[in-house]
């Protein structure tokens, strides 16, 4: 099967992809120079790139881009006019907080009594059990302790340990 047929049997040649007329060019290049986000000013740029009449490959070796996805916001850019460029990693709100606000201020109080539950110093293992205990979840990793730590502001400052063998009268003489 020659090349011809075979593309005739997989269907229509794609048509070339087109840019909506939502801006004139001028107003294009301006958002481009306009833009201080880094990501929305690069799809401003394969936009731009685009109403010059450029092809897809020329977008992508000038902007660092695969052909498809320079293709893709030229898409967003026709379906959704200029607001669809918009760097949409932004929108993402990120996982919920592991603590609501109320066992946050309780594992505050908890810290500010100085003593974790074994009679210790509190570490990050030690909060992540608290936590663990506090809202039912199966496993919570020591370093999510230690970062609850960090986030609510604890130190634990504790004394260096004494030498057996230090003398005292001489790190007297010595401070002095």
């Amino acid at each position: 099967m020659s090349l011809s047929d075979r593309l005739s049997a997989s269907g229509p040649m794609p048509r070339s992809l087109l840019l909506a007329d939502h801006l004139p060019a001028d107003q294009i290049r301006a958002r481009f120079r306009a833009s201080r986000d880094r990501t929305e000013r690069a799809h401003w740029q394969v936009i731009m790139l685009k109403s010059q009449g450029r092809t897809l490959d020329d977008i992508a070796a000038a902007t660092g881009y695969t052909p498809n996805w320079a293709s893709t916001l030229i898409r967003r850019y026709n379906d959704g006019g200029p607001d669809a460029l918009r760097d949409r990693r932004h929108d993402h709100p990120g996982a919920p907080a592991m603590l609501t606000p109320e066992q946050q201020a309780d594992l505050d109080t908890a810290l500010a009594t100085g003593r974790a539950p074994d009679d210790g110093p509190w570490t990050g293992p030690k909060v992540a059990r608290w936590i663990e205990h506090v809202t039912g979840r199966e496993h919570v990793h020591d370093q999510r302790g230690w970062e609850w730590l960090v986030r609510l502001g604890f130190s634990a400052q504790t004394p260096r340990p004494a030498h057996d063998k230090a003398n005292a009268a001489a790190q007297a003489a010595f401070k002095k």
